[in-house]
């Protein structure tokens, strides 16, 4: 999993969770949306968190631009804002869901792909 958040304490938060859930491993962490074309690109990651709000290019064009790039990747935008107060162009980014930080953890992280990553063989 790729963590694309400005601050770097949730960046650190994230980390922690992906370690802790079985299954799931930190493929890397960026601060910009611009860094996270470019480390997605090259790690190849199969999902992607995404804050919603960053200066430069926020969350919804990042998630908007790894999916055009990358429409097998599962990206979900994460905000301390309720849904209610996120952009509504953030339901046109092609983000498979969005989540507030205070609600990410081990459980909703396995919830989440068992949600939307790819479906397992027979």
């Amino acid at each position: 999993m790729v963590t694309v958040d400005d601050k770097a304490v949730f960046r650190s938060v994230a980390r922690e969770v992906v370690e802790a859930t079985p299954g799931f491993e930190p493929a890397g962490e960026v601060a910009s949306g611009e860094e996270a074309l470019q480390l997605v690109k090259s790690v190849q990651p199969q999902l992607v968190l995404v804050d919603v709000r960053m200066p430069g290019m926020d969350g919804i064009e990042t998630a908007r631009e790894l999916n055009c790039a990358h429409p097998e990747l599962v990206v979900v935008l994460i905000s301390l804002e309720d849904r209610a107060n996120v952009p509504s162009t953030a339901a046109e980014s092609g983000a498979a869901t969005f989540v507030r930080k205070q609600d990410f953890g081990p459980a909703l992280l396995r919830s989440l792909w068992d949600a939307h990553g790819p479906p397992e063989p027979n």
